[in-house]
């Protein structure tokens, strides 16, 4: 939705199906449509699963693929403008952050990463005034809420993150419209 905010047509895919997506979208492996039809796109947005990244599967001693190198050696190989993004600790090479705090009317923190092959300015992290949700919990008035997990409230964490259209198992996947939309802005840029 943030791109198509600032300004792109957008094709989605993802291995899964996706029934609430709300523009044109391809059920199939990322990498290979990407490495197959490149070349009907003027630029790249991935968000490789983030579960080998994230401090909770740290802590159960998970295992997940990491999709990241494959992911940006493909971009690389294209040589058209591209986004990855991720959590904190996924291996994103000179990656800015964007945080809720950052964007008018979003009532969640949920830092995100975001490498990418164009430069795009880190704008200034403001402090966390608001407290924080415990986790799993719905927020008390002037809270900011995790989205993440087995969350309660889905029409607040709807609010909260600014996507009226999602389940509770798609927004704990998501970001808040708002980060793509910055980071879009700046890529429009690039293909103009």
């Amino acid at each position: 939705m943030g791109y198509h905010r600032a300004g792109f047509e957008v094709v989605g895919v993802d291995i899964n199906p996706q029934p609430n997506y709300p523009f044109e979208f391809h059920q199939s492996d990322a990498l290979k449509f990407l490495l197959e039809r490149h070349c009907e796109f003027d630029a790249f947005h991935a968000s490789p699963p983030c579960q080998a990244f994230t401090n909770a599967q740290k802590i159960r001693g998970n295992e997940h693929p990491d999709f990241i190198t494959a992911t940006r050696s493909a971009f690389r190989l294209i040589g058209k403008p591209w986004v990855i993004e991720n959590v904190p600790g996924a291996p994103l090479i000179n990656p800015i952050e964007l945080c809720g705090c950052l964007f008018e009317g979003l009532r969640t923190y949920r830092p995100r990463l975001f490498e990418t092959s164009f430069r795009v300015e880190q704008p200034d992290h403001r402090e966390h005034l608001a407290k924080n949700t415990k986790m799993g919990r719905p927020p008390k008035p002037g809270e900011f809420m995790h989205v993440v997990g087995n969350f309660s409230g889905v029409a607040q964490a709807r609010e909260a993150m600014g996507i009226d259209w999602m389940t509770r198992d798609e927004l704990r996947e998501s970001i808040p419209p708002a980060y793509s939309e910055y980071i879009g802005k700046r890529l429009l840029l690039e293909v103009a």
